[in-house]
């Protein structure tokens, strides 16, 4: 059974809700793991969550970058193990360098927090394992700083090399080519702005992230 670690920086405040969908909705054993420790031994796959790490001052995920867990987040992608950011996680894994682009400000400089419509382009993803390219998802965003920006080089190579793994349906902060979730070119580190790990049971409005942390399951289990 895999093992997972979700990460908890001053200033997150999602990681709770990631390690109940995991743990008490999935029945898998999850670990919530202070920014400071050095090691992540013993685990399948980490989650960065979202939040406001270090408060996002100087800007999102630029100070949680230098957290001394960073360096074992680098090697578990280099072991292969799949390492997921999801908002804040994802902005910390451009930051780090694990991911390519930016996150500007959204375009109506203002807080977007909504339930957006997500189509999955990429199927066999640490969060699309179990689905389908083409599937349509409605997964709430709660974000500033989600306007994903890449130089034109290195959007024509997201696209070429398929790593763009969601896209907006209605896209709700102006990012660039509609992305909302990337991958690395070795498919095992994925960064997402919406927030799966707030909708995955009915009562939350729709239980459609629980259908990504199942992905994530699955992943993780047949690797």
């Amino acid at each position: 059974m895999p093992r997972f670690a979700v990460l908890v920086f001053p200033g997150s405040n999602c990681e709770e809700d990631v390690q109940y969908c995991l743990q008490d909705v999935l029945g898998h054993p999850t670990d919530l793991v202070w920014h400071k420790q050095t090691r992540l031994d013993g685990y399948d796959a980490v989650i960065l969550p979202g939040g406001f790490a270090h408060g996002d001052y100087l800007r999102p995920g630029a100070i949680a970058r230098f957290s001394p867990v960073m360096p074992a987040v680098a090697s578990m992608a280099e072991s292969g193990r799949a390492v997921v950011g999801i908002c804040n996680g994802f902005q910390m894994l451009q930051e780090a360098g694990l991911l390519p682009g930016a996150m500007l400000r959204n375009r109506s400089l203002t807080y977007v927090c909504r339930y957006v419509g997500l189509r999955v382009e990429k199927a066999g993803s640490p969060l699309t394992e179990t689905l389908r390219e083409g599937d349509e998802l409605r997964i709430p965003v709660g974000h500033a700083d989600g306007n994903f920006f890449a130089d034109e080089r290195s959007l024509e190579a997201l696209e070429k090399k398929d790593l763009v793994v969601f896209r907006y349906l209605d896209n709700p902060n102006g990012a660039a080519h509609d992305i909302a979730g990337i991958r690395n070119e070795r498919g095992n580190v994925l960064g997402l702005m919406p927030h799966p790990d707030r909708c995955y049971e009915p009562a939350l409005g729709t239980a459609d992230g629980r259908k990504l942390f199942e992905s994530l399951v699955a992943w993780t289990e047949q690797r």
